[in-house]
């Protein structure tokens, strides 16, 4: 009895199937497919050595089987077509391109990056560097004192109206005076301790010594002479209010840094304004303000009113000289900030703004200039102190500093100790 369906036969010389042909139907099916190229064989194309021929024959030595799952491959080609390499067959969406390396790709990516950032970087340094006005000769300045530990920075806020229209002073309640004198000065001591902010009463009382011009390098013999340390700078500039704060201080001034109204203005607007906590309202006609109490934003014309102010307060200069350090301890605050230093669209107005009025003494560079402005950042951060120069009393409207305090200051500053001394 055949058990074979449908009439097939158990006969294993016909293993594929029904028809007498011994060829799998799979070949027959698809002629395309090469089984030989032995006689007979009608397409023109030279003749497989016996060795790779898929049929056996007297010249093909038996092969022996080695199990279903040795995947041997006796051979025959039944017709199907199997895949290989990396893609493995039908199915699997693999199209013969090669997929794409994204570790590669983002490696490249963020290597690209890095090198447009390091070149922005390079060419913002030098852009910036050769704004600076450097046009202060502090090597004009005669009998200076010895050098201490850490960095002293003179800084100065002047009155000067440089390149502000008429509307715009009318704006700024600036005035428009002939010339230009200090507003405000302090010095910024950059130590191991700690920066310290010192301010300077421009009404101090103070000696004028010899020194020589700046303009004329004729030597000016000291006559004993007191009077207000921002006539100092009205009388013959920078190198002599320099001369005079080494003299009357004992401290050695390293880099001399001075803003005019205009810049300090162009500088906070270019950074959206500088916060404030305000304490007590108050207002001022001279200086145009008109603040309420509380948190509150200040764009360039309020922050130079609030800073200029001395009319609205009890304690005059002294008082307007600490709302000078905390705005400008704020200033660089959210100056030096990350937001800041790594947004070309803000980087590039701020130091535009700010670099084209900095007046700066001829051996200051960029990287001092940041330094500066970290050190000062760090006067709110609680590393830093900031304080006014202690005064004794006054004498015909002229503060009179402490003696004892200041050189007990001095000597703190020269060896970059703690500064234990107060302004009271």
């Amino acid at each position: 009895m055949n058990e074979w369906p449908n009439g097939w036969s158990g006969d294993q010389g016909n293993r594929y199937g029904r028809g007498s042909s011994g060829d799998p139907e799979g070949a027959r099916a698809m002629p395309q497919v090469r089984r030989d190229a032995g006689p007979g064989y009608q397409r023109h194309e030279p003749p497989l050595p016996p060795s790779m021929s898929p049929h056996r024959g007297a010249n093909v030595p038996p092969q022996q089987s080695q199990g279903y799952d040795d995947a041997y491959d006796d051979g025959y080609n039944t017709g199907q077509v199997y895949g290989g390499g990396r893609g493995g067959g039908y199915g699997d969406g693999y199209d013969g391109r090669p997929r794409p390396n994204w570790g590669r790709r983002i490696r490249r990516t963020l290597v690209a990056l890095v090198v447009v950032l390091l070149i922005a970087s390079v060419a913002t340094y030098f852009w910036a560097d050769g704004k600076l006005r450097r046009q202060v000769d502090l090597s004009k300045v005669i009998d200076r004192p010895e050098a201490g530990d850490g960095t002293n920075y003179l800084i100065v806020g002047s009155d000067s109206r440089e390149g502000m229209s008429a509307e715009e002073k009318k704006k700024l309640h600036t005035g428009s005076a002939e010339g230009k004198r200090t507003d405000s000065m302090m010095i910024l001591h950059d130590g191991s301790n700690g920066p310290t902010l010192l301010s300077l009463p421009r009404d101090s009382d103070v000696e004028i010594p010899s020194f020589v011009g700046s303009d004329s390098g004729k030597k000016y013999p000291g006559t004993g002479r007191h009077t207000k340390l921002n006539a100092a700078y009205a009388e013959d500039g920078p190198e002599l209010l320099v001369r005079t704060v080494e003299y009357n201080t004992h401290l050695h001034i390293d880099h001399y840094v001075e803003i005019g109204f205009a810049g300090f203005a162009n500088i906070v607007d270019a950074i959206g304004g500088v916060e404030m906590d305000i304490p007590k309202a108050f207002k001022d006609k001279w200086s145009g303000a008109d603040f309420p109490a509380g948190k509150q934003t200040l764009n360039g014309q309020q922050a130079l009113a609030f800073v200029r102010t001395r009319h609205a307060f009890a304690g005059s200069d002294l008082d307007r000289t600490k709302n000078q350090q905390k705005f400008l301890a704020s200033l660089a605050s959210q100056t030096a900030t990350p937001g800041t230093v790594l947004n070309p669209f803000k980087l590039y107005p701020v130091m535009g703004a700010g670099l084209d009025t900095l007046i700066v003494d001829k051996d200051m560079s960029l990287w001092d200039l940041g330094q500066m402005f970290f050190a000062m950042k760090g006067v709110t951060s609680g590393d830093g102190k900031s304080m006014n120069m202690p005064v004794s009393g006054s004498t015909g409207g002229n503060l009179v500093w402490d003696k004892a305090k200041l050189q007990q200051l001095v000597q703190q500053l020269k060896n970059d100790e703690k500064v234990t001394v107060s302004s009271n």
